[in-house]
């Protein structure tokens, strides 16, 4: 009788199975593909309509504090013509007393739209917290 000897040491298989990966990463792509457009959502805001009347009636006020802008880049706190550099200083000595710092901003429809922005800067440059932008109202 002969003894038989086994070499397993030669029969070892060392590929990688990738069928099991393969069903994984499927299973990921469907999964996120779902899952995609619903983190699309945008979020519906309902704007309050009656604000805008609320901004009219405090600029209307006397002691409102009103900037203009016109069409040739000249700036006006109420009817005294202001440059951009003085208008800070200005609107803080204007708002120096008020508990409410707001300043209510009307620019001509032609004005230039990087002198209404200066025009802006030097406003929040007083501390200003709340911005008014007054506009004409459109008959529909």
């Amino acid at each position: 009788m002969s003894i038989s000897k086994r070499d397993e040491g030669k029969k070892v298989n060392s590929n990688i199975n990738v069928t099991p990966m393969v069903d994984v990463m499927l299973v990921l792509l469907i999964i996120f593909m779902v899952i995609t457009p619903m983190l699309n959502n945008k979020v519906n805001v309902d704007l309050p309509t009656a604000a805008a009347a609320v901004v009219m009636e405090n600029a209307n006020k006397e002691d409102a504090v009103t900037v203009a802008v016109t069409r040739d880049g000249k700036s006006f706190l109420g009817a005294d013509q202001v440059t951009n550099e003085d208008i800070g200083s200005k609107i803080s000595a204007k708002l120096e007393n008020k508990t409410d710092k707001e300043v209510f901003l009307r620019a001509d429809n032609r004005a230039n739209y990087g002198k209404v922005m200066d025009t802006i800067d030097g406003i929040r440059t007083a501390g200003v917290s709340q911005l008014g932008l007054l506009t004409e109202k459109t008959e529909k």
